[in-house]
């Protein structure tokens, strides 16, 4: 609390004026504000700026540029996405025309072994026919004559 009262005590101000004395020092702090702003401008601020503007310039350059490539590669994704999708098509046309050629092959195929069975089983029938023919006419030769000896047998 000392501390505190010797401090006020001692930011008295005598004379006239106290706090708001406006004498020679306000011009010359004002003179002092300027010519330093006016350096810091020079020496600071301008260069500053132009290395910013530089800078801008040079990001909006390459901003452009970029979005320039952006549009073409989205360009030349559609296009190579229509291409793929032509080829897709084209592949699977392909496929669906080669599993008719197959088809048609393997019916033809079919058809053709299917005719070859179907003499083969004819022939074989034929000639199972012919045998069969062959067996019951030397079966009934063999009847006749065991026929025959039958009755010479029971005639005597």
């Amino acid at each position: 609390m000392i501390n505190l009262s010797i401090l006020i005590s001692s930011s008295e101000v005598s004379g006239p004026g106290g706090l708001f004395d406006f004498n020679l020092t306000l011009p010359l702090i004002a003179i002092q504000f300027i010519l330093l702003t006016i350096i810091l401008n020079i020496i600071l601020y301008n260069p500053l700026l132009t290395i910013i503007e530089e800078r801008k310039e040079y990001i909006l350059t390459n901003l452009g540029k970029a979005s320039e490539l952006l549009s073409e590669a989205n360009k030349l994704t559609a296009q190579y996405e229509q291409e793929l999708t032509n080829v897709r098509k084209e592949a699977q046309l392909e496929i669906t025309n080669s599993q008719k050629i197959h088809k048609e092959i393997l019916e033809i195929e079919l058809n053709i072994s299917q005719k070859y069975i179907d003499n083969l089983l004819d022939t074989i029938q034929k000639d199972l026919l012919a045998k069969k023919n062959i067996a019951l006419n030397s079966l009934d030769e063999i009847v006749q004559s065991l026929c025959a000896d039958i009755e010479a047998r029971l005639s005597i």
